[in-house]
């Protein structure tokens, strides 16, 4: 038996030893897989961050963009209710001028005030875009006319616009007030 016994003890350190080598093989791989699927991992993070980070940037941009057109737009047409009240100075302006006409001898230093007044008006229009369409003579657009009258006129087309009683006013090609129109029917 002593003989069998030394066998088995020479046995079982070759299966330790076999069994040690084993173990120590095995973590071995773990810790190889372990760190090339933890980089794997963290460029799948990394790319995702990357990616959130990009879209956030753009949205963030286009926000700044946004921002900035509003506020000039907002800027363009703050003036537009102050615009409009000035209007109804332009048309009594025009209006004394036209009474004026037939008693040009009489009254000429008093038309040559008004009508100085009125360029002056008319410069303070074009600084802030205010502008005046006259479209006399053309097909009558509802965007930018409202009819007051038909009249029947055989030399003019259906439809063309052949008077104007109030005078139409765009800000920077924006409509701030139509103008009234007498159209041929």
């Amino acid at each position: 038996m002593s003989f069998e016994n030394e066998k088995l003890e020479e046995n079982q350190p070759e299966e330790e030893i076999l069994t040690e080598e084993e173990n120590t093989a095995a973590p071995e791989a773990e810790t190889v897989a372990e760190p090339q699927d933890d980089r794997e991992k963290l460029e799948e993070d990394f790319n995702k961050l990357k990616n959130d980070y990009i879209r956030l940037y753009a949205e963030m941009d286009n926000m700044k963009k946004r921002t900035l057109q509003e506020t000039e737009k907002t800027i363009k047409f703050a003036i537009s209710s102050f615009a409009k009240e000035l209007l109804g100075v332009a048309d009594d302006m025009e209006r004394a001028i036209a009474a004026m006409a037939d008693n040009r001898e009489s009254c000429a230093e008093l038309l040559k005030g008004v009508e100085l007044t009125q360029n002056e008006l008319t410069k303070a229009f074009e600084k802030f875009g205010i502008k005046r369409f006259n479209h006399i003579g053309q097909k009558f657009d509802p965007n930018y006319e409202r009819v007051v009258q038909e009249i029947e006129d055989k030399k003019a087309e259906s439809g063309t616009i052949l008077a104007e009683l109030q005078a139409g006013y765009t800000i920077h090609d924006r409509i701030l007030r139509e103008a009234m129109v007498v159209v041929a029917r």
